[in-house]
């Protein structure tokens, strides 16, 4: 059964291009995302904010009677609260108060499905949790169930603050350790040149289907925010025959708490050390130019803004007008319409991609030992080979490599005379 939810939604002037409106819109898909259903939307002016409860006194009272009338279970507050408000306003309202970043959590722990994704979400809830000891009381040592009880505290929350500290320390080191073995990875695939490419994008925006439909991968995927949250990674062949490797990412929102881009800081390096950025984009969404701006801030966070990207504007079979796709792709340097549901235009976005990964390639025309079919090989496999001629002194090459495949020859070019 649903959760009755009210929803506050904090008004601050100072804000960005989002509206009250659009704050509205995304924390109700947020709460459906976990369980629940928005009853009553109350919008709350704070200039300035409350110390004690964020929300202005007339706001709160205003909330608690709509709260006595019953048949509510929650109210969710659109900003985040610090501990002294969020226990003040659930004394206030007498029913459970959560605020913005513990909802978006709560979607994380349901969501996790790997040992490395629960360590994640584990790691971003207590140290969410961590400062809001000092003040909590009965809340923090609630059980049972609803939003905002899912994870690692549901059976014990009342661990006192060396615990969660000795936990987070553990969780940090455990997380270092997966880190590690994907460095161990990456520098095979580095060693084997092959390109990577992060697959990245608003929340629900069509990364998982895209990555379904590059490489055949089998991600799960639905309608929803925060599916994945696991990076993974598949290869395919460009249709030159290089290999890639596409990896899908954890999906990102506006003012996305940075505490959860630390905690899956593991997860999103697949973001720093990526050779080319695919930056999906549900352009049949209305504010798909909000959602477009949110993604970079996010990349601006990550120092990754330099890379090498492709706008990839998804969902184009929901466009009864692409008129905007046109727009939009006359403001972008690099840009493509593509359908990852319907297969529209997937092999053009390849040729993209095979494009601007050859920008480094540099034509070969050498003699190779006759026992070095390892570098033919090589050469097949991550280029286009133009000739192999066996001669008595070696192996005649011409090819188009990349420049990585071309120094790793490390030999000296000889020409047949």
């Amino acid at each position: 059964m649903k959760e009755k939810i009210i929803l506050a939604v904090v008004v601050e002037h100072a804000h960005s291009s989002w509206s009250p409106d659009d704050e509205a819109a995304e924390m109700r898909e947020l709460i459906a995302s976990c369980g629940g259903e928005v009853v009553q939307t109350v919008f709350c002016k704070t200039q300035p904010p409350t110390a004690s409860h964020m929300l202005t006194k007339g706001k709160v009272e205003e909330i608690a009677a709509l709260c006595q009338v019953g048949g509510v279970d929650a109210v969710v507050v659109s900003t985040d609260l610090k501990g002294t408000q969020q226990r003040n306003l659930e004394e206030a309202f007498g029913i459970k108060t959560l605020d913005r970043t513990q909802v978006i959590l709560d979607i994380f722990a349901r969501r996790a499905t790997s040992l490395e994704g629960k360590m994640q979400v584990e790691l971003a809830q207590l140290q969410y949790r961590l400062p809001r000891l000092t003040g909590h009381g009965e809340e923090m040592s609630r059980l049972g169930g609803g939003i905002g009880t899912s994870g690692p505290g549901e059976t014990k929350l009342e661990v006192d603050r060396r615990r969660i500290g000795e936990r987070i320390t553990r969780l940090k080191k455990d997380l270092k350790e997966v880190t590690q073995s994907r460095q161990v990875k990456r520098k095979k695939r580095h060693e084997q040149k092959i390109p990577t490419l992060a697959i990245v994008g608003y929340t629900n925006a069509g990364k998982s289907t895209l990555l379904n439909t590059l490489t055949e991968a089998g991600a799960v995927v639905h309608d929803g925010l925060f599916t994945t949250l696991d990076s993974l990674s598949r290869q395919a062949l460009l249709p030159n025959n290089r290999k890639v490797i596409f990896s899908d990412t954890v999906g990102f929102m506006h003012a996305l708490p940075h505490g959860l881009i630390e905690a899956f800081k593991a997860t999103l390096e697949e973001v720093q050390e990526a050779d080319l950025l695919l930056h999906v984009l549900d352009i049949s969404h209305p504010d798909y130019r909000k959602f477009y701006d949110a993604v970079n801030a996010v990349l601006d966070e990550l120092k990754v803004m330099d890379k090498p990207v492709i706008i990839v504007l998804n969902k184009i079979d929901k466009l009864s007008d692409r008129q905007r796709l046109e727009e939009f792709k006359r403001d972008v340097s690099c840009a493509i319409g593509i359908s990852a549901l319907k297969g529209e235009n997937i092999q053009q976005l390849f040729l993209l991609i095979e494009d601007i990964l050859g920008q480094d390639s540099q034509e070969v025309d050498i003699i190779l030992p006759a026992d070095r079919m390892d570098l033919i090989n090589l050469a097949h496999s991550q280029g286009q080979v133009h000739e192999v001629k066996f001669l008595s002194d070696g192996i005649h090459l011409k090819a188009s490599l990349p420049a990585k495949i071309a120094g790793a020859l490390n030999l000296k070019q000889k020409r047949p005379g």
